[in-house]
């Protein structure tokens, strides 16, 4: 009788972060895994439900060394940064925003949601660039929903994010091999996730799957053994997931709050220059969230 082996390397179980108007359970970064494929950072808001009058103000905020992609299910967010770019990200779409040598933004609840208040659900995450790539210009990237592929299976609905998968490729300039969807499951449904990339990932949003017969529970990311098909099943409730991953990092990546570099030294670096005030503001905003003593992260 021969030994069954796990399709997981691990299941990270997410740790709380308190952003103000709710809470985010983060899976990355998380021990034993740092990253996954280039993704360092995996934030999971909401669902959350805001009373009128209430709202999300993140304050500007510098980054660098990354890209930042905000995907929503439910609610708006007003994003503003120091290129000028002022854009209403809405449920389906796809914002890419590449932070290379240094980007400043804010993210906040529209005046007019703010006002009547309403849901608000989405994954935000990080994407480190390759070390060649660090230091690129910055640039602000919005792709409606109606632009990303649709991939159909029997029950499965999948939305392609970013790169490439399932025969599909999406519209968003990436910088290194990286698969993004978002799935949605009808009960019973099931697909085969292949192993074209070298490090996979599935965190449940919603319900619960087996993956090749194993339980992943509703707000795990399950990191994948490599080099095998992973059959995903959803239980006897719709899912929704997450599915992430490309090839491994190009080294290891220092993290001190929204700063990501392979260079200990450009990290000091940035932390004076946005101690200084010399990293760009953004347009009409006169707030700035000061430097942290520790390493919490914004998002």
């Amino acid at each position: 009788m021969t030994e069954s082996t796990s399709p997981f390397l691990a299941v990270l179980a997410p740790h709380l972060s308190d952003i103000g108007a709710f809470t985010v359970q983060r899976s990355l970064p998380s021990l034993p895994f740092k990253t996954v494929g280039p993704f360092i950072f995996f934030d999971h808001m909401g669902p959350a439900t805001l009373s009128p009058g209430q709202g999300m103000d993140v304050r500007p905020h510098p980054h660098i060394g990354l890209a930042t992609v905000t995907y929503l299910f439910d609610g708006e967010i007003w994003h503003r940064d120091s290129l000028g770019s002022d854009q209403r990200i809405t449920p389906g779409a796809v914002n890419w925003m590449t932070a290379g040598r240094g980007i400043v933004h804010s993210e906040r609840t529209p005046h007019d949601v703010r006002e009547r208040g309403g849901d608000v659900h989405g994954i935000q995450t990080w994407v480190a660039l390759p070390q060649a790539d660090e230091e690129t210009e910055p640039t602000f990237a919005h792709h409606a929903a109606s632009s990303l592929p649709d991939i159909f299976l029997p029950g499965v609905h999948m939305r392609l994010i970013l790169g490439e998968a399932f025969g599909k490729k999406a519209p968003v300039k990436v910088f290194s091999p990286i698969f993004y969807l978002a799935v949605d499951m009808a009960p019973g449904a099931a697909f085969v996730l292949p192993p074209e990339y070298a490090e996979r990932a599935v965190y449940t949003v919603q319900g619960e799957v087996t993956v090749n017969d194993e339980v992943l529970l509703e707000h795990r990311m399950g990191v994948l053994a490599p080099g095998a098909d992973m059959r995903i099943v959803a239980g006897d409730t719709p899912a929704r997931l997450m599915l992430l991953g490309g090839a491994p990092l190009d080294g290891d990546r220092f993290i001190f709050w929204n700063f990501v570099s392979s260079s200990r030294e450009r990290i000091e670096q940035a932390k004076a220059a946005w101690t200084a005030q010399q990293m760009g503001t953004v347009p009409g905003e006169a707030e700035w969230i000061p430097l942290p003593a520790r390493k919490p992260s914004a998002s």
